[in-house]
């Protein structure tokens, strides 16, 4: 994971090889042992923007994680222009290592028009003043886990929010799982807003899926889960920076047949719903060490 801003801006910068053919980099110092899936979504819209030339914004992607990545050798990104029109552009990417696909996306653009607008209200939280920062959550956990946290996640600052409503609220029935966590990246960005975008999908893979273990009590990096992200999806709905502070409010509808369902809405601090997010992961109880 990128240890600063810079990096992280580096990393989406994926390099043009031929035609609709890209690579992407990898961090240079990360221990994990497979690559995020989140680096994968947010290089493969990097690849897909670069071959919409024609001033369509991309405002929807879905996508399926198949292989786990290897975080030693770059990814190739090859992209297929399914449709060109003058309202919508189709965009299918499939992203590469060793000769097989590990990530496949289908993404559509659209230039901007006028037309009908509503949205979610944003539910009552505290501000990013008022969270906990991730770091000192990571610290109370385990003291000996904050360096590396910070080589990893540097990029990003995050602050953890939770549930501030009672227990005895009657919407706790209607909606019985709320994580809700403040993330921006760490220093500004560059005026561009596919970066924008980009940075976003990015750090959308981040926390979502432990939402779905907000009512087993388990922590997504327990040692008694075996997680991994299976699909993603992300429509964006208006204009933000992820060098802002975004409100990430989300929820789990359900989980069963070791597959957890997480779905969020994105907001700005002023109330603006800019993004929703869902995922689909699996949350495989780990019965072996080596399952996690």
């Amino acid at each position: 994971m990128p240890a600063s801003t810079n990096e992280l801006v580096d990393l989406l910068e994926v390099e043009q090889l031929e035609v609709n053919l890209f690579r992407g980099g990898q961090p240079l110092n990360s221990r994990l042992k497979r690559v995020f899936g989140g680096q994968v979504a947010g290089q493969a819209v990097s690849a897909a923007q670069r071959t919409v030339t024609d001033g369509k914004a991309l405002h929807s992607l879905h996508a399926y994680f198949i292989l786990g990545g290897d975080p030693s050798i770059p990814i190739i990104y090859d992209v297929e222009n399914v449709r060109d029109g003058r309202s919508f552009a189709t965009r299918r990417v499939a992203a590469r290592q060793h000769g097989e696909v590990i990530f496949y996306m289908t993404a559509s653009f659209q230039r901007d028009e006028e037309g009908w607008d509503h949205q979610d209200t944003m539910p009552p939280s505290p501000g990013p003043d008022e969270a906990t920062s991730m770091l000192d959550l990571v610290k109370y956990i385990s003291p000996d886990g904050a360096e590396q946290w910070k080589q990893e996640w540097g990029g990003f600052d995050m602050r953890f929010v939770g549930d501030p409503r009672p227990e005895d609220d009657p919407n706790r029935a209607m909606v019985p799982v709320v994580q809700r966590m403040w993330f921006k990246a760490s220093d500004p960005l560059p005026d561009d807003p596919e970066l924008h975008r980009a940075a976003f999908t990015y750090y959308s893979d981040f926390s979502l899926l432990g939402a779905s273990l907000v009512p087993h009590g388990v922590l997504i990096s327990s040692p008694k889960v075996q997680p991994a992200s299976l699909d993603h999806v992300v429509w964006f709905h208006r204009p933000f920076r992820a060098d802002e502070w975004l409100l990430y409010d989300q929820t789990s509808p359900s989980a069963s047949g070791a597959r957890g369902l997480s779905t969020a809405r994105v907001f700005t601090q002023d109330g603006l719903l800019v993004a929703t997010v869902a995922q689909e992961g699996l949350i495989r109880p780990a019965k072996r060490p080596e399952d996690r």
